[in-house]
């Protein structure tokens, strides 16, 4: 196994292709939640192309280790709170990258249109005169909870799935799903709201036994679902010191053996 090239992020020196490119690309690609083989084909030979790979913290990193020893790996993963690359120099990175004559792919965990920023960076890129491109993801809001036997809609129970951040509480939209039952709330990183999200459901009148599940680094061995209700939620966080990331699921999907025998936060006979 060959190891990558490792640079600083801000670094412009040594750039891979700038001798013999006169024009490079970005292309931006979707990691999945965090499982290596859960990589689409087209992700996996973009990386494999790749002159410069500029890299989130989560998402299928492992690939990685995997990448030709001439590719340029940049590292630029945020953590709550503690962001050491702000946006508008990753978007700076990916646009100087490119215009010196790189392929230069943009690995982002999940898919790089659902709270990824994907957007912004293809923007920039575009206003840059850039070409670039998108690889879809498989999304940690849908894949995560159903590795651990959570199926996000399910005749009978759910018929429509919300998706929304975490990040200080929950809108006016996302209460009203949970509060009326019309459909399951998948809620990403939402780990330290958790609190907060649950005050504001009871508040607005959410059945107390609603199902809560939390499914901690979703796909990988370290894979781990805390079930609960909705006014136990944060206690149960708390004491079984819930950490992100991790997917909350609330609604009746998330209830216990809807799908049957479940075995350590997995479907029965279900690989990861």
């Amino acid at each position: 196994m060959r190891t990558p090239q490792m640079s600083e992020p801000g670094g412009a020196a040594g750039l891979p292709g700038s001798d013999h490119r006169r024009g490079g690309r970005v292309t931006l690609v979707g990691g999945g939640p965090g499982a290596v083989d859960l990589l689409t084909l087209r992700a996996w030979r973009a990386l494999q192309s790749a002159d410069v790979v500029v890299a989130d913290r989560l998402g299928a990193v492992g690939v990685l280790d995997d990448l030709p020893a001439t590719t340029d790996v940049v590292h630029v993963g945020k953590t709550s709170g503690n962001h050491p690359v702000p946006q508008e120099e990753i978007n700076r990175i990916l646009v100087a990258r490119a215009r010196a004559g790189a392929h230069v792919v943009r690995l982002k965990g999940g898919d790089p249109f659902l709270f990824g920023r994907g957007g912004e960076e293809l923007i920039a890129c575009r206003e840059a005169g850039i070409e670039v491109e998108v690889v879809p993801g498989v999304t940690s809001a849908v894949s995560v909870p159903e590795l651990a036997g959570i199926p996000v809609t399910h005749r009978g129970t759910a018929h429509g799935v919300h998706i929304t951040s975490g990040h200080g509480g929950l809108d006016d939209a996302a209460v009203a799903v949970v509060r009326e039952n019309t459909a399951t709330l998948v809620i990403l990183m939402g780990v330290s709201s958790l609190s907060t999200i649950a005050q504001q459901a009871l508040r607005a009148g959410t059945d107390p036994a609603t199902p809560v599940a939390i499914v901690e680094n979703g796909s990988t061995p370290a894979q781990r679902v805390t079930r609960t209700r909705l006014d136990e939620a944060a206690a149960a966080a708390a004491a079984e010191g819930v950490a992100a990331p991790a997917v909350i699921v609330i609604g009746g999907v998330a209830a216990d053996g809807l799908l049957g025998s479940v075995r350590d936060g997995r479907l029965a006979g279900a690989g990861v």
